[in-house]
């Protein structure tokens, strides 16, 4: 689950979140979590986003505020993150049990060429977390420390946010179905059942 680099690998991170994911409800962030996700294996109950950076952790609570019953994960990156900040706090006021939101942080805005973002300048998003009111937020580095949190996301009583610090390394591409309504479709079938009304 180590880098070369001496960092958490990304994939290796994800794989093991998702492993025996059961009924789990995912939401992939633009780019490099969507292919994260999609290496992992593609799923029905994966929704990978291919734009609206910024959307991820607020389109994760509408989902758990609408589906109670069902556990809720999203999975994006520090961009994407610092981008839509003032979700942490919405998230905290809203207070969904079902709801897990999982920051991949390179320290780098991986889509666009690399720059670093403001984690690589020392603006620590668990700290941030812990201060809009999440009752579980923490910084994950090591491979036990993942282990923990995946039994936290398919157990524990949210809202969770981990910010996981792991390796700034190029990965090949892992592409989900580019289709965005083939994508809403299926996301939609499989959590509404076969009868629900495509729009």
């Amino acid at each position: 689950m180590i880098s070369k680099n001496g960092r958490l690998h990304r994939r290796a991170v994800v794989a093991e979140l998702l492993r025996d994911r059961g009924n789990l409800l995912l939401i992939g962030g633009l780019g490099a979590p969507a292919w994260d996700i999609t290496d992992a294996g593609d799923h029905p109950r994966s929704f990978p986003l291919w734009g609206g950076m910024g959307g991820a952790a607020m389109i994760g609570l509408g989902l758990a505020l609408a589906r109670p019953d069902d556990r809720v994960c999203v999975i994006t990156g520090d961009g994407e993150m610092l981008m839509g900040i003032g979700a942490l706090a919405s998230i905290s006021v809203r207070r969904p049990k079902n709801f897990s939101l999982i920051v991949l942080d390179n320290e780098h805005y991986g889509e666009t060429g690399m720059q670093e973002t403001h984690t690589g300048f020392g603006v620590d998003l668990a700290a941030m977390a812990t201060a809009s009111g999440w009752p579980i937020s923490r910084k994950v580095t090591k491979p036990a420390e993942v282990t923990e949190l995946r039994k936290l996301v398919h157990e524990g009583i949210g809202p969770i946010f981990a910010n996981v610090k792991i390796d700034s390394e190029r990965l090949p591409l892992v592409l989900p179905p580019s289709e965005g309504a083939y994508l809403k479709n299926r996301f939609r079938e499989t959590v509404l059942g076969p009868e629900a009304h495509f729009a």
